[in-house]
C-alpha cells in the first residue's frame, strides 16, 4: 500500500520548547498535544515529528503568549551540535561556504519541509529559505527559527562576533523589531521578495579550523546511507523545484526536468504513478505561496505577481479570483474579520 507523503522534522528542531513555553507561563504539554504532538516524542532528538504539527505548534505558542518573536527565542538556544551528526561533516569543511552546501545535501535528514538555497551575487551570497507545508496558514514563526538557526550555525562556524550584511523575511513586521535587530546584531528587512540572509562572499571562504577528520569520515558515510535510504516521492521533489523556480519567472515541467536531469515526459510519467500531474501541483504550490504571501505580508500585488511567476499584475489578480472566488482585497478582508472573530474581538 502507498502512504501519502508526509514531510518530517527531527524532534531536536523543538530542542528548548518546553522550557521556553513554561518561562512564558504556557502550558508545554496541553500544547503539543493540541499540534497533535505527544510530550514524550521530545525525549528523543531523532524522532520524526510532522512538519505541519510544529508549525502549528509554534504558531499557536507565539499567540498564547503574545510574543511575536517566539520562532527567534527557540533560535537563541540552538547551537551547532543540534543538528547531529551533520554538525561533525560541517566542522570539516575547508569553509564556512563549503559547509553550507553540504548542509543543503543532508538538509532533508533534518527538515522534510525546508528549502534551502545558496546563491552568489558576485561579492555576496544570499542563503534564501523557504518552508513548504500544504497549508496556507502562517509559517511566521517556523522561518523566523529557520532563519535564526542558519544564522547560528553560520556564526559558530567562523567564530568570533561575525554578523550578516542582512535579513530578509518576507512577512510583515512586528509591533517592535528590536529583538530582531538584537538577535542578528543587523538590520532586519520585512515584507521583503525572500526569506533568508545576505553575507559577505569573503566571510564565507574564510578557512575552517578543522580538528576531527576521522570522526567526520564515518559521520558522512552514516548520513550517505540514511539519505540513499529516505525516498523522496516524485511530488515532494517536483513541489520542492517549483516553490524555488518561480520567482525567477514563468516554472514550466520542461525546467523542472532540466534540474533533475530527466526529459520532461519522465516527469509527467512519475507523477502519473503518483496520481498527480504538473499542473495541479504548480496550481497547489502558487495557492500555498499566495496566501501565505497576502495574509502574513504587505507586499504590493505587483511584487507578489513577480513572485509567483505571472508576467503582470493583471494575470496574478484574474488568476487569484478564478482560483479563490474572490479578490485579494476581499480575501484579505475575510481573514482579519475571521482573525478578530478567534481572538474574541468585536
Amino acid at each position: 500500500m502507498d502512504y501519502p507523503y508526509v514531510p518530517v522534522v527531527r524532534s531536536a528542531s523543538l530542542s528548548g520548547y518546553v522550557e521556553l513555553a513554561q518561562s512564558l507561563g504556557l502550558d508545554a504539554r496541553a500544547l503539543l498535544r493540541k499540534a497533535g504532538l505527544s510530550p514524550r516524542a521530545l525525549d528523543d532528538p531523532e524522532t520524526p515529528l510532522s512538519a505541519a504539527a510544529v508549525r502549528a505548534l509554534l504558531e499557536d505558542s507565539a499567540q498564547a503568549s503574545g510574543v511575536d518573536d517566539f520562532g527567534l527565542r527557540m533560535a537563541a538556544r540552538r547551537h551547532l551540535a543540534n543538528l547531529g551528526p551533520i554538525s561533525l561533516v560541517l566542522k570539516e569543511e575547508p569553509t564556512a561556504r563549503a559547509a553550507l552546501d553540504t548542509l543543503c545535501r543532508y538538509l532533508r535528514l533534518l527538515n522534510a519541509s525546508l528549502l534551502t538555497r545558496v546563491e552568489d551575487h558576485g561579492p555576496l551570497v544570499i542563503i534564501r529559505e523557504e518552508i513548504l507545508v500544504e497549508q496556507s496558514a502562517s509559517t511566521r514563526q517556523s522561518m523566523e527559527l529557520a532563519v535564526g538557526v542558519m544564522y547560528r550555525i553560520v556564526r559558530e562556524l567562523l567564530g568570533g562576533p561575525w554578523k550578516p550584511v542582512r535579513v530578509c523575511f518576507k512577512h510583515r513586521p512586528p509591533k517592535d523589531a528590536k529583538a530582531h535587530k538584537a538577535f542578528f546584531g543587523t538590520s532586519v528587512d520585512f515584507n521583503s521578495e525572500f526569506n533568508g540572509i545576505v553575507c559577505t562572499a569573503a566571510d564565507l571562504q574564510t578557512p575552517l579550523p578543522g580538528n576531527n577528520p576521522e570522526m567526520a569520515r564515518f559521520a558522512r558515510q552514516y548520513l550517505d546511507r540514511a539519505l540513499s535510504g529516505r525516498h523522496q516521492s516524485t511530488k515532494a521533489t517536483v513541489q520542492q523545484l517549483v516553490a524555488a523556480l518561480l520567482p525567477g519567472g514563468r516554472c514550466t515541467s520542461q525546467q523542472v526536468a532540466q534540474h533533475l536531469g530527466v526529459d520532461r515526459r519522465t516527469i509527467h510519467r512519475h507523477l502519473a504513478r503518483e496520481g498527480e500531474s504538473f499542473a495541479t501541483l504548480l496550481q497547489a504550490v502558487r495557492s500555498e505561496l499566495v496566501l501565505r504571501q497576502v495574509q502574513d505580508s504587505d507586499l504590493p500585488l505587483s511584487e507578489v505577481a513577480q513572485l509567483l511567476g505571472f508576467a503582470a499584475p493583471a494575470a496574478f489578480s484574474h488568476w487569484f479570483r478564478h482560483t479563490f472566488g474572490c479578490s485579494v482585497t476581499a480575501w484579505r478582508a475575510q481573514e482579519k474579520a475571521k482573525a478578530a472573530v478567534r481572538q474574541g474581538q468585536p
